[in-house]
């Protein structure tokens, strides 16, 4: 097993404007150059640009998609995925990815070979909040895989000079097995003078006598302890995870002009809620 913290390192703003991405909106094939196990189901994949000599060129906050063709089906398998790697890594970029059992993108993703290539795009509708944020106090309620555009958008937050946003990442998952960028996120959280908060909520810990941290989910409760109030000035809420996720805390991940659930009940307001 390998580290994220080590492959990624210190957090760092090479942010580009929108645009310059070297996948465009039609396919094209990058071919797989490295696969590395991080965890008992967690793969670091890097993959080969076309252009050697130029970084990825993603913007701040985007992801990319990728696809497979599915045997005897008309429709591909499509899934988005944000790099965990910035645009200061030229000619290659970096994908952290959990396997899951029956995930047939993941699982693909987990036996293609070194050399053989997968297809990616990028499309307007990838792009979303963009740095600067230019807000004093950013809280991000992550479930899951949720974890890698609240990655991408740490980078610039942290590795930017005179950037003094505070963060707190209020991060679900099932078990401790299941947390992905754990060691990453503790490495910059330790680092980060205090501007950087990361609290650990377990759903299926009940037993788990060797956890100390919060179990259940996320409540109004554990906002609020987080610091995540509606009359909080100059505030921003970031939201990425399962579509229940969505459900309970903001509402539909395609409705960004509403925010229901348990923000909604807090008073948040559209503007101050950012869908991932």
């Amino acid at each position: 097993m390998s580290s994220l913290a080590t492959f990624v390192g210190p957090p760092t703003n090479a942010v580009v404007p929108p645009g310059v991405c070297q996948f465009t909106g039609d396919w094209s094939e990058a071919k797989l150059v490295e696969r590395v196990q991080l965890t008992h189901d967690t793969i670091l994949l890097t993959f080969g640009l076309a252009d050697a000599t130029k970084p990825l060129g993603l913007s701040t906050c985007a992801c990319i998609l990728t696809k497979i063709d599915e045997e005897g089906s008309p429709d591909p398998i499509v899934r988005p995925y944000t790099p965990v790697s910035t645009n200061a890594l030229t000619g290659q970029f970096q994908l952290a990815v959990k396997v899951y059992e029956g995930g047939k993108l993941s699982g693909h993703m987990n036996q293609m070979a070194v050399g053989a290539a997968l297809n990616f795009k990028h499309i307007d509708k990838n792009v979303k909040l963009q740095y600067p944020f230019n807000k004093a106090q950013i809280t991000m309620l992550v479930g899951g895989t949720g974890i890698t555009p609240m990655i991408q958008a740490l980078h610039p937050i942290l590795g930017t000079s005179g950037d003094a946003t505070k963060v707190t990442v209020v991060f679900g998952n099932k078990t401790q097995n299941d947390i992905l960028c754990k060691d990453l996120l503790a490495d910059w959280e330790a680092k980060s003078g205090g501007r950087l908060k990361v609290v650990h909520i377990l759903s299926n810990a009940a037993d788990d006598s060797t956890w100390s941290g919060k179990k259940g989910f996320i409540d109004r409760a554990v906002l609020e302890e987080a610091g995540c109030v509606s009359d909080a000035a100059n505030s921003l809420v970031l939201v990425c995870g399962p579509p229940p996720m969505y459900t309970a805390l903001c509402g539909a991940r395609d409705k960004p002009e509403e925010v229901t659930g348990l923000l909604g009940d807090m008073g948040f307001k559209p503007e101050q809620v950012c869908k991932f």
